[in-house]
């Protein structure tokens, strides 16, 4: 994984998984285009490094964060339209330590 140089402060992997309704496909359509412009926002700010769903089955959906606090993970789920509309039944947030590869400068 990628380590901070000098100067620089050390960003720790955090993968969000979301835990759906049955129906999620057809609920979160009237609230797609608001978590994705947070999901945007996220990824802009370097926070949010990769996201989207499993399919087949479409049960569960997976956010990799880099950040250097997990509280950034934790206000995106409060602030998600999924979570606050009840499409996401309960989700983990997990440090996850990256041994293999890098996502710097991969966007």
């Amino acid at each position: 994984g990628y380590r901070a140089g000098a100067g620089e402060k050390q960003m720790n992997y955090y993968a969000l998984i979301y835990y759906v309704v049955d129906d999620y496909v057809t609920r979160r359509t009237q609230y797609r285009d608001e978590h994705l412009r947070r999901a945007g926002e996220a990824s802009t700010r370097g926070e949010l490094a990769l996201g989207g769903a499993f399919t087949d089955p479409a049960d569960r959906s997976m956010l990799i964060f880099t950040v250097n606090d997990p509280s950034i993970v934790e206000m995106f789920v409060q602030n998600d339209p999924y979570f606050k509309n009840g499409l996401v039944v309960r989700y983990e947030i997990r440090p996850w330590k990256v041994v293999v590869g890098s996502m710097k400068g991969s966007f």
